[in-house]
This record gives C-alpha cells, sequence and structure tokens, in this order.
C-alpha cells in the first residue's frame, strides 16, 4: 500500500520495467497536502508523484514526475491523471492532463505529453496540449456575450498499442456535445500513428448510458478475455444506473473500438463499490494480472487518500470478480 503521512494520495498508473533482478513497477499518482485540510480542495494543488517497487505492494518514493505549468500554460492549475508507454522511437511518453481552472470557476482540461529516458525524469514537449476535445462530438466551454456554459471535460488518457502494429488508440474521459446535461458522459478516442500527432474521433460508448462521467477507462486483458474498466460515483449516475457508484467493468470482444459499434456503458457492471476508486488492472510479478485501487473512504467514512495493495481477479462465468482488501466487503447490491 501507498500512504504519504502529510498528503492525500488519489488516482494513478503505472509502468513497468524488465531488470536483471526482476521487474521493477513505477506508480505515477496525483498528490496533495493535507494542509489543505479539505480534501474537496486537493484536485487544483494536485501533482504528480512517483514511487517504485519490485513487487506492488511495497514502494519507495522517488522524485515528483510533473507540477503544473507556469500562467498561460495548458496545464497552469494543475497537472491530473494520464498513462505511460514505451515509446518505439525510444524512451517513455507520459500523457497527463492539464487543467486550467477559469476565473468563474470552470474547469478546461486538455491532454499533454512528457518524454523520459529513464522513467525518473520527466520533459514536458514543446507542442502541448497534443489533443483537445473536438466540439464535433464533445462539450466544450462556449463563451456567449461574456457568459461561459458548458464543461470542458477531457481528461484521463490512457494509450495503448493497437494489436495489429497500426498505431495507437487513446481512450478519454469526455462529454457528448448531445444529449441530457446530466447524462453525456462518453469514452473519447484518439489515434496515433506515432505517439506524436493525434486525430481525434466519435466517442466509442453513447450518450444517455446512465452516466455524468466515465472516468479514468482502461481497456486491460483476464485470462484471455478483454474488458473495459471506467470509473463512476453514486453522485454522478443518471438514467439506466440509479444507485451507488465505483469501479465498473464491461467486457469486450476485443481491445479495438469498432466505429459502427459503440461499446454499451449501460451494460456495465461494478466491479467493486466505492470505497475503493480508479480500479486499474496491473499485470503482476507472478503473470497474473490484478486489481489495484485507491482507497476513497476510510473506516471513519472521511476520505482514504491511499493507493491499495493488489487485489486478485478472476472470471466467474461471465463475472469479472475481485477479492477486496482485509476489512472491506464489498456491497455491490443496486441502489
Amino acid at each position: 500500500m501507498l500512504s504519504l503521512p502529510d498528503s492525500w494520495v488519489w488516482d494513478f498508473w503505472t509502468a513497468e520495467l524488465a531488470t536483471d533482478a526482476g521487474p521493477e513497477f513505477h506508480l505515477f499518482f496525483l498528490y496533495a497536502s493535507k494542509a489543505l485540510h479539505d480534501p474537496d480542495r486537493r484536485h487544483v494543488r494536485a501533482s504528480v508523484g512517483h514511487a517504485v517497487s519490485p513487487d506492488l505492494v511495497e514502494w519507495e518514493r522517488v522524485a515528483d514526475a510533473l507540477v503544473h505549468g507556469q500562467p498561460g500554460d495548458f496545464d497552469q492549475t494543475a497537472t491530473w491523471t494520464g498513462s505511460v508507454v514505451a515509446d518505439p522511437a525510444g524512451g517513455w511518453r507520459m500523457f497527463y492532463t492539464g487543467m486550467t481552472q477559469l476565473p468563474g470557476g470552470q474547469l478546461v482540461q486538455r491532454i499533454g505529453a512528457a518524454t523520459s529516458d529513464d522513467l525518473l525524469t520527466w520533459f514536458k514537449v514543446p507542442e502541448n496540449p497534443v489533443i483537445t476535445a473536438d466540439p464535433r462530438w464533445y462539450e466544450t466551454i462556449v463563451e456567449t456575450d461574456g457568459q461561459v456554459s458548458g464543461e470542458e471535460a477531457w481528461r484521463d488518457p490512457f494509450v495503448y498499442a493497437d494489436p495489429s502494429g497500426a498505431g495507437w488508440h487513446m481512450l478519454v474521459t469526455a462529454r457528448s456535445s448531445s444529449g441530457p446535461v446530466d447524462d453525456r458522459g462518453v469514452i473519447a478516442h484518439a489515434t496515433s500513428p506515432d505517439l506524436r500527432t493525434w486525430t481525434a474521433h466519435p466517442p466509442v460508448t453513447r450518450p444517455e448510458s446512465g452516466f455524468l462521467h466515465l472516468e479514468v477507462a482502461q481497456v486491460a486483458e483476464v485470462d484471455g478475455r478483454h474488458v473495459l474498466l471506467f470509473d463512476c460515483l453514486g453522485t454522478e449516475l443518471t438514467g439506466s444506473h440509479p444507485g451507488r457508484g465505483g469501479v465498473w467493468y464491461l467486457p469486450l470482444d476485443g481491445p479495438v473500438p469498432d466505429p459502427d459499434r459503440p461499446w454499451d456503458a449501460a451494460a456495465a457492471r461494478r466491479l467493486t463499490d466505492e470505497q475503493l476508486y480508479v480500479g486499474k488492472i496491473v499485470d503482476g510479478p507472478a503473470g497474473r494480472p490484478v486489481l489495484m485501487a485507491f482507497h476513497n473512504t476510510a473506516p471513519d467514512g472521511s476520505f482514504g487518500g491511499v493507493i491499495s495493495d493488489p487485489m486478485a481477479l478472476r472470471w466467474e462465468g461471465d463475472r469479472l470478480v475481485a477479492d477486496p482488501p482485509a476489512g472491506i466487503d464489498w456491497d455491490l447490491s443496486a441502489g
């Protein structure tokens, strides 16, 4: 478990480095000082921390990976969630969310990139941001007669290679430009031939699927079966999914989005309740996929703010099952 005595920790992503001594796991995580007193204030104070582990359990904190930019930068307020991939051209490439808070409080989110030769020292690329919300399909901030409306949710990039070798896919938390305002949550899609130039496409899920936001999406494989993971709290459920939130999953026929057949987020099930949040499937040291998440609620009901130990995963028929950490019992009932 990763716990910082003076800071809350929440969203995270991982990378694995092969060494002579075995796998070395790198954990990148959002954190903010507990001197804020109120954990709800953490989002506009987030930096990207970094820790290393041989087993996903014992972590050694190292130098931070990223901090927010200068006034006028796309990430001038905070740096948010992302993902890391090995660059075929050499080194590593991190895609992350840059956030700017407007004077009226609205949060404009865009996707940036940073590079590293060793996973330890990171440099933001000069082309940032590398992709923004395309208003043809996605909701963006609109200013009319000095009044700002709408939302610009464009965060949590998850980047993965096309199995055919034909480039890269990016999944993004976004909102549709159409549909009921409280039910526009979608997972956006972009592609790249080289991790540098990105093209936006229509979303891979439909609006009106029951979610205000589908956060921190991931495509992974468990025992030869592909699955989409995303997250939504109960306070952001609408329509077909009233009640409790948590980590959600949807079995997939394959990892590549089909533009003619959007993934049916309305059919997603909960993998955990919202005691944990931002579930990530990680290939563990034993070669088995495991689930990690951050503790959203502590035993006393306060914000947890620590990252869990790995949890075993398995299929029971068509249902994906995670073994909860000690002291936690899932409540996966509806309502």
